[in-house]
């Protein structure tokens, strides 16, 4: 995965203006990245929107796979994932035994590994709000960007918001209706919200500005 070459590297830069806008403006340092229901594409604007922020010079960035239901950020960085947050969740595994540097500077990706039903339960474990307050007053200039469960599909982003300064609303294009992003949007009605992505778009990606030489 890489943004240099990429045509949609321009939208995700665009993306990382606005979030580094709002973040230094009203002191925020994380960002719970969320969509009305799955296959939105939300942990591959998750992953990309990381890698725009780590870009930024002296800007670290933390991702945090808190989909315990379907963790794809791993496999979306294309990494061979040996443990995750579930692990450090019921075990004794300490954090730092799970962070990992997905091969870009600045980047460091807390994964997911194992699936559980009962996700909401361990969301809720006093040891998972440890963590994330742990994870946020550690590095004062670091992001995090947490990837969690649809909205609509489970109430683990719902009890989990709370703790976390703004939300990121991925939706579908042509995929998420009216009727599930107002839902969306009522559900965030008390959250922060740093904004909306319409994903798969069908519209024409623009190429990026370039300059014109003249004879």
């Amino acid at each position: 995965m890489g943004l240099k070459n990429d045509p949609h590297a321009s939208v995700f830069r665009q993306l990382r203006t606005n979030i580094l806008r709002q973040l230094r403006e009203k002191n925020w340092s994380s960002i719970a990245v969320v969509s009305p229901t799955p296959e939105c594409g939300k942990t591959f604007v998750t992953a990309n929107l990381a890698i725009a922020l780590a870009m930024e010079v002296n800007q670290t960035v933390l991702v945090v796979d808190a989909d315990l239901r379907n963790p794809r950020v791993g496999w979306q960085f294309g990494m061979d994932v040996e443990k995750g947050l579930l692990d450090y969740l019921h075990s004794d595994v300490e954090v730092e035994d799970l962070l990992v540097n997905p091969g870009f500077d600045r980047l460091v990706v807390l994964p997911g590994r194992h699936t559980t039903n009962i996700s909401s339960e361990f969301l809720s474990l006093p040891k998972m709000t440890s963590l994330v307050e742990e994870l946020k007053s550690r590095y004062q200039s670091r992001i995090i960007l947490f990837d969690l469960p649809p909205l609509l599909s489970t109430d683990d982003a719902l009890l989990f918001m709370p703790h976390f300064d703004a939300a990121l609303l991925v939706v579908e294009d042509g995929k998420s209706t009216p009727e599930e992003v107002n839902q969306s949007l009522a559900l965030l009605e008390e959250t922060n919200l740093a904004g909306m992505v319409l994903n798969k778009s069908r519209g024409k990606v623009r190429k990026p500005y370039q300059s014109r030489k003249y004879d």
